[in-house]
């Protein structure tokens, strides 16, 4: 039941602000009736993050952690296990890019365990490295392969001691001293800007 109003909760945010009309410019206003890229790269963070904590603290830290019902692995398919809120977090921004969402999203880290998820643009370096310092939301214009994008990183905290752990303890992580709390990389938004 969580799952599926996770999907539930991704697919409306990406139906609704996907169809509002957005302005070039960072942050820029909104055309008539329309948003601009920073709101809703806000919107979808707000409901992003939400759905990835419930997932991380009320399906993997309760049934793992909690009530030892069933582990998350990374090889979930083949462990008959539940995937890692990172693996879920991925699965939805692939089906949202299949199902023409009209902008992407990742989660990617400075430290990352799986090294596809390391920052691969100057913008995404920037990004993670001002999240990680300062904790605060990071809003940028990016040029890729000729398009214009409007890029942004948000903050991505281990909401329980599952995410933290998890980290440490994997044998492919490069760094092992995260705590509850602590930033363990980003959330990366990109709109485009291009009509």
């Amino acid at each position: 039941m969580k799952i599926a109003s996770l999907v539930l909760n991704m697919s409306l945010a990406a139906a609704l602000l996907a169809s509002a009309a957005l302005t070039p410019g960072c942050g820029g206003k909104p055309e008539a009736g329309g948003i601009s890229p920073q709101v809703m790269a806000d919107g979808l963070y707000a409901v992003m993050s939400a759905d990835r904590a419930t997932y991380a603290t009320d399906v993997v830290n309760r049934l793992q952690d909690k009530e030892k019902v069933i582990k998350a692995d990374e090889h979930f398919q083949d462990a008959k296990a539940l995937p890692l809120p990172a693996q879920m977090f991925r699965m939805g921004a692939e089906r949202a890019q299949k199902n023409g969402a009209g902008f992407s999203y990742s989660l990617l880290s400075q430290w990352p365990i799986n090294k596809q998820n390391g920052p691969k643009t100057e913008a995404e370096k920037a990004g993670l490295k001002a999240v990680a310092e300062t904790g605060k939301n990071y809003y940028t214009e990016e040029t890729i392969a000729g398009k214009k994008y409007f890029m942004a990183a948000y903050p991505d905290k281990a909401v329980t001691e599952a995410c933290s752990n998890c980290h440490n303890a994997h044998q492919d992580s490069p760094r092992k001293d995260f705590k509850l709390g602590d930033i363990l990389g980003g959330i990366v938004i990109r709109i485009p800007l291009d009509k």
